[in-house]
């Protein structure tokens, strides 16, 4: 396929959402914040590398995880430093951990929450079932940790991913490396203070009581195919991009969003397109968001694509990335992905007034 129109490939004024985009290219060393022409209205120059979450916090201040090259030799997701920067690009706050990677929040207490490796000690590796047999890296098999630091940096609460418990009732997807056991890519802080984590290789969505730190809520479903960006609704539902990759059915490999019932973890909700589900498909990263009007806005990653959807999954709005650049996994070639994307109000604390 040719793509040959960027930006803003379609608008529904009546019926998208008005305000203004958040997002960066993977690899990339800016962040954009776009209007609904998919005009750039503000840009962040950061430390750069695999940019894979950022989003505003309410003070007006962007947080970031930036990629570093030290720490374990697993590519995927790699990052090692998360920064906050004010308006003004002035960086106001940072942590350093050469074993983070994917994502990670900045708390309202000052705190920071974050995914990080933990590499597995012999007798956790035994443990370990799943995956592509052979596939460890030297023999060496990293799990997550969830790890909360304070302002100044000290690890005041973490969990991790090597109980007996844990390992005898996980295994990693069929055709998923034995390199990472778990491969976590979305901490999403719930509003009760509980943890809501995405484990990649498990199709596995997990509540972490953050008192007991002890799991209260586990939703696996093989049909979720290697899921990213789940969170919490104002309903308490459960919204998450399903990727659909390595699903093991009849017919292609397709992308969907579910809203998923937390009590009787039923699909309430999920979009794909009503014509030919092929258009809607990214194996790798993608996010989505829950508006304020009720629809729903859709970072189709591998495409660069991020478009608005209705609740009756008309599309109103869409917007290709316009911006290519190398990333260290493609070679003799340029990408435009989007991690995830953020809408903000214009009227929102993120937002006010600073356009």
């Amino acid at each position: 396929m040719l793509v040959l129109k960027h930006g803003v490939t379609f608008h529904d004024k009546e019926r998208a959402t008005p305000g203004f985009t958040l997002y960066s290219r993977n690899g990339s060393k800016q962040v954009w914040l776009i209007d609904m022409d998919g005009e750039v209205v503000h840009e962040w120059k950061t430390g750069g590398g695999s940019t894979h979450c950022n989003y505003l916090r309410p003070n007006g201040n962007l947080f970031i995880c930036e990629r570093i090259p030290e720490g374990p030799a697993v590519k995927s997701g790699k990052g090692g430093r998360m920064r906050e920067y004010d308006w003004d690009g002035n960086v106001v706050w940072e942590h350093i951990d050469d074993h983070q990677h994917h994502d990670g929040r900045r708390l309202e207490n000052g705190n920071a929450v974050y995914i990080a490796w933990h590499e597995f000690n012999a007798d956790e590796i035994k443990q370990v079932k799943g995956g592509q047999p052979n596939t460890e890296k030297d023999g060496r098999i990293w799990g997550d940790v969830i790890r909360e630091v304070n302002s100044n940096g000290e690890t005041v609460w973490e969990y991790i991913n090597n109980s007996p418990e844990f390992l005898n009732k996980y295994e990693i997807k069929p055709l998923s490396p034995r390199y990472e056991y778990g491969h976590a890519n979305t901490i999403s802080p719930m509003a009760n203070g509980d943890y809501l984590v995405s484990y990649r290789v498990f199709n596995l969505l997990v509540i972490i009581d953050r008192q007991s730190g002890k799991l209260k809520w586990e939703y696996q479903n093989q049909e979720l195919g290697g899921q990213h960006d789940c969170q919490e609704l104002e309903n308490g539902n459960i919204l998450v991009f399903a990727n659909g990759h390595n699903v093991f059915r009849e017919g292609p490999e397709f992308s969907q969003v579910w809203e998923i019932d937390r009590k009787s973890k039923e699909i309430v909700w999920r979009y794909h397109p009503k014509q030919n589900p092929l258009t809607f498909w990214s194996p790798h990263i993608s996010g989505c968001q829950r508006l304020s009007s009720g629809n729903t806005l859709i970072a189709e990653g591998g495409k660069g694509c991020i478009f608005e959807v209705t609740p009756e999954c008309e599309v109103v709005w869409e917007y290709i990335n316009p911006f290519y650049g190398p990333h260290g996994e493609i070679k003799d070639g340029e990408i435009n992905w989007v991690f995830r994307a953020k809408r903000y109000a214009s009227n929102s604390p993120e937002i006010a007034g600073r356009v």
